[in-house]
């Protein structure tokens, strides 16, 4: 810095000195006298300017033969690229330049002009390894993926730029969607580097997505080593992967194996529920159902699910009702207070038809937190308790909009899946599910099916029954038509938009997201009747004849109707029965 500011400043005195020279020469009319060699010249102000850029350019030309002269005696001495620097020198500042103005053009975004000065550049530049990564990612940021496919390819020739260059034609596979093809760079690039972030991440998510586990575990494996991964995580994702390797194998029908990576991978990470369930089949496998007890308590006593209450109930599976709710109060008692044991020990009561100790188990639960599950155990309830009717449709209405409860959700793009799995089918997060109640901002959810028939099921303030019935019974005078054929379908649609969501499961089992079934809720039908229409008889003589139609005819010739006979509106009677007033027959 300080020999920057010398030369300005000795920039600045020439400059000065020049110009007051040339003041003093055109104030006092002189001449600048020169003598050389005895010999005297005598310079106007003009000719003193002419001689001091005509001194400026001598001087150029003697530092850059100075420096050429320089250079042949460097040649002279061995270095035999000495001459060919000097001359390009030049050329390379220029490449350089460009280089620069290339890589900002890239940062900004503008890829034509990223492409015209990385041409620029390899043409002044003998830097194939620099200027080739210019132009792909100038090539990318244009959107050209041909030439950056094709630069990328140039870098593979050369060691300095080869992981760069599979680096590069990797992303260039994802962004075109050919995963497999992707997953052989990665493999590739990550032999490498392999202490490399991105391909790390990127290789670990392309092989969970191929369901290759065991490579992926080695991958995590390699992570922790280099201390990229904290120790929980890693046991935690290293147990969800043998766990998938695990039932690959029992689908292929090794179940040795998969029984032990079961249980390994429970013990690894017991609040894992597929691990913990899996692990306790492996033991009910081995006719062992202490140790498979064992472990769905202490993965209940963590994280409380229905997967585990199902897999508890398939230990003893014929046992009856009153045992099963005694056997259940073991794993209940590992964590009491949780939502999901309440409502265990309120199924279990209902299977037990103890009613009222089904109530007592549930609790305030269908109040405080309404979802499917809890507002059908208190239907069930008040129909065992012999509730009416209208009650009980009451709390199937309120389940039918009701939140489905805790479900297994993505953390990452708030997706909802029926069954757990170590990749999320949406975005493709690795272990992203967890087991909780969805949000409803975030995920966005609209109006159940059915909701607007709630008025049709429930109605604004409940009738006793009999006063429905009351309304059902009531005849009117007028005879409506036959219902037509084409009304078939809207009220077929009624009925499916009526129906209610309950758990199909047997008696002590819990209920999943799969075992809910559409019923229709049973109701009172309130649609009133055909109209009865009674035919008169036409006027008769007094005398007493045979009687017809119904009607006895005294010799006083009033009619005394009999009881009057129903006649169908829809179907025409026979001709020999009714009599038109005229007496004769229609």
């Amino acid at each position: 810095m300080l020999l920057s500011l010398l030369k300005i400043l000795f920039f600045f005195a020439v400059v000065l000195a020049v110009a007051l020279g040339a003041m003093h020469l055109s104030e006092t009319g002189q001449s600048l006298r020169l003598e050389f060699n005895g010999t005297e010249y005598l310079l106007g102000p003009v000719q003193v300017i002419i001689g001091l850029l005509v001194l400026m350019v001598a001087a150029w030309l003697a530092m850059k033969l100075l420096g050429l002269f320089v250079a042949f005696l460097r040649f002279l001495a061995g270095d035999e690229t000495a001459i060919n620097r000097y001359f390009a020198r030049s050329r390379e500042r220029r490449g350089y330049e460009a280089l620069g103005e290339g890589m900002l053009a890239v940062a900004a975004g503008e890829g034509k002009l990223a492409q015209e000065k990385a041409a620029k550049a390899e043409k002044y530049l003998d830097k194939p390894h620099v200027t080739n990564l210019l132009a792909a990612q100038a090539a990318e940021v244009a959107g050209d993926t041909t030439r950056a496919d094709a630069v990328y390819r140039k870098l593979l020739e050369d060691d300095r730029t080869r992981f760069v260059g599979v680096r590069g034609l990797m992303r260039q596979k994802l962004l075109a969607g050919d995963t497999e093809t992707a997953l052989k760079l990665a493999e590739k690039a990550y032999a490498l580097k392999p202490r490399h972030k991105e391909v790390q991440d990127t290789l670990l998510e392309l092989q969970t997505q191929r369901h290759d586990w065991k490579g992926a575990r080695g991958v995590l494996k390699d992570q922790r080593k280099q201390g990229d991964l904290p120790k929980d995580v890693h046991i935690r994702r290293d147990a969800v992967l043998a766990l998938q390797e695990a039932s690959e194998v029992l689908a292929q029908g090794n179940s040795i194996s998969a029984r032990e990576a079961a249980i390994s991978a429970n013990r690894a990470s017991p609040d894992l529920i597929p691990a913990a369930v899996l692990a306790a089949r492996s033991y009910m496998a081995k006719d062992d159902p202490r140790h498979a007890s064992r472990v769905l308590e202490k993965t209940w006593s963590v994280r409380p699910h229905p997967d585990i209450a199902a897999a508890y109930a398939e230990i003893v599976p014929d046992e009856t009702p009153v045992a099963r709710q005694r056997r259940f109060e073991n794993l209940i008692r590992k964590n009491p207070d949780d939502q999901e044991s309440r409502l265990l020990r309120a199924e279990l009561a209902l299977a037990a038809e103890d009613f009222p100790g089904a109530r007592r188990a549930l609790g305030n639960l269908a109040e405080t937190q309404p979802t499917v599950r809890t507002l059908s155990i208190m239907a069930a309830v008040e129909r065992g308790e012999g509730a009416d009717d209208a009650v009980v449709r009451g709390w199937l209405a309120r389940a039918l909009t009701a939140s489905r409860g805790p479900q297994w959700c993505c953390d990452k793009c708030q997706n909802v899946m029926v069954d757990w799995a170590p990749v999320c089918d949406k975005c493709g997060g690795f272990d992203t599910l967890s087991w909780r109640v969805p949000d409803e901002k975030l995920t966005a959810t609209t109006g159940r099916p059915g909701a607007e028939m709630l008025p049709l099921l429930v109605g604004a303030s409940p009738k006793p029954a009999t006063v429905v019935a009351e309304e059902a019974e009531i005849v009117t005078e007028t005879p409506k038509p036959a219902p037509k054929p084409n009304g078939a379908a809207p009220r077929a649609a009624t009925e499916r938009a009526t129906r209610v969501e309950v758990a199909a499961v047997a008696p002590g089992m819990v209920p999943r997201e799969v075992d809910f079934v559409e019923i229709e809720p049973s109701s009172t039908d309130t649609s009133p009747e055909p109209a009865r229409e009674v035919v008169k008889p036409a006027p008769a003589p007094a005398t007493e004849k045979a009687p017809l139609n119904g009607t006895v005819m005294t010799d006083t010739a009033k009619p005394v109707p009999a009881e009057p006979v129903l006649v169908r509106p829809d179907v025409e009677p026979p001709e020999d029965e009714v009599l038109p007033p005229s007496g004769k027959k229609s």
